[in-house]
């Protein structure tokens, strides 16, 4: 039987960062986090790294601000997993340079898991969100790193407890903006499932230098099939307001400015 991967995670204290490592505990993979020091200190972050030592991590100091630490803990593992959030995208052109550097890697999945870069427009209003981790994977392919990109589009947590509303935390009980005609559908995904999708990724050559898109049947719904199914769950009709793909951009641009 064919050993398992040894799997580092940069960004380990972070929501999927964390799911991540727990999927790879779960599925018996020799599991390293990258950590810097200060996390300890953290309350938060520091039960997550007890809860995960429990479970058999490995904690290797460093940050990505830091190539010499991060050659050292490469050099470990046989694959490179990178979930830090979308702030520190391009961040990781020194963790690339040090997966090339270190030479062992058989596989880096960067921190994408989100809708595919080259193939999202948002009518330039992203704030060149997508464009950085386009660039973060021209960098990857030129430098001739195995590779696979995870694009699981929406995480549940983030949009399913308001509605998919703008400002809301919770659902709403009697209005709910529709965007355009409510028929576009999206996918919404929970972070422990990403995890365990991209997990399961990790030694499946089907998967190599490839981008694993998780699209499951059963999780992807319209606006109008979304406030249905609350409607349902709560017994009466929203008022629905409607707002036009035009008006919808021109409010975004009017936050733009006001920034």
């Amino acid at each position: 039987m064919a050993m398992k991967s040894r799997i580092l995670i940069v960004g380990v204290t972070g929501n999927l960062g964390f799911e991540l490592a727990r999927a790879s505990l779960d599925s018996s993979y020799p599991t390293f986090g990258l950590v810097r020091d200060s996390a300890f200190s953290d309350p938060n972050k520091s039960k997550k790294l007890e809860i995960l030592s429990h479970g058999g991590a490995t904690f290797l100091k460093g940050s990505l601000q830091d190539e010499a630490r991060l050659v050292e803990a490469i050099k470990q593992v046989d694959v490179v997993i990178c979930a830090v959030n979308s702030k520190q995208v391009l961040d990781q052109r020194l963790l690339i340079a040090a997966i090339k550097c270190a030479g062992c890697v058989k596989r880096f999945i960067p921190a994408e898991f989100g809708s595919d870069p080259d193939k999202t427009r948002i009518s330039d209003l992203d704030n060149n969100f997508y464009s950085r981790k386009a660039e973060i994977r021209r960098l990857i392919e030129a430098e001739g790193i195995p590779h696979t990109y995870i694009s699981c589009n929406f995480y549940m947590s983030y949009l399913l407890p308001a509605l998919v509303q703008p400002g809301l935390k919770a659902p709403p009980r009697d209005k709910v903006t529709v965007f355009g005609d409510g028929s576009v559908k999206g996918v919404f995904v929970k972070e422990s499932d990403v995890a365990a999708f991209t997990i399961s990724a990790v030694d499946d050559p089907h998967t190599l230098n490839k981008v694993l898109y998780l699209r499951p049947p059963g999780n992807v719904y319209s606006i109008n099939e979304l406030v249905e199914i609350w409607e349902s769950k709560i017994g009466k009709k929203l008022e629905k307001i409607y707002v036009s793909e035009e008006e919808f951009l021109m409010k975004i641009r009017g936050m733009s400015v006001l920034k």
